[in-house]
């Protein structure tokens, strides 16, 4: 696997007019409406599917977000603790579905997002990450 390097230059020694994007390495284009085909789970759900998982997560505190296609959660622990072995715990499940949320944590609360970026919104994945992610909260 290829690695990428770079130096930060300052003054006049920058070798391009423009601003370089970093943005522009990080995610390829999508094109069209096509999931990888890294696992069955990544694939959009149908709208009947979608309605219906999405309003059953929000029973349990999700919420759409609103300027892009993904689900977020705030969650509160009683100490930094728990709330860091929460997320550790997420983290090891995260690894083995190969699907990782975009979090924040600030002492004991945790704010979870969730999207499928190589689908460009909601996938089965962020479905089955949610349930698992309810369970987990409440075994805590």
């Amino acid at each position: 696997m290829s690695r990428l390097m770079f130096s930060l230059r300052t003054g006049s020694s920058w070798p391009c007019k423009r601003p370089f994007r970093l943005s522009s390495l990080l995610l390829p284009p999508l094109s069209g409406n096509n999931c990888s085909k890294m696992s069955s789970d990544s694939n959009w759900l149908s709208p009947s599917d979608r309605d219906q998982l999405v309003m059953e997560l929000r029973a349990t505190g999700w919420v759409e977000v609103d300027d892009r296609d993904a689900i977020f959660k705030e969650l509160h622990f009683k100490t930094f603790n728990q709330a860091f072995g929460f997320m550790s715990r997420v983290a090891l499940q995260a690894e083995k579905m190969n699907h990782h949320p975009e979090w924040f944590n600030v002492y004991n609360k945790v704010q979870i997002t969730l999207t499928s970026h190589d689908c460009g919104g909601l996938s089965k994945r962020d479905i089955k990450m949610a349930k698992f992610i309810d369970r987990i909260a409440l075994s805590m």
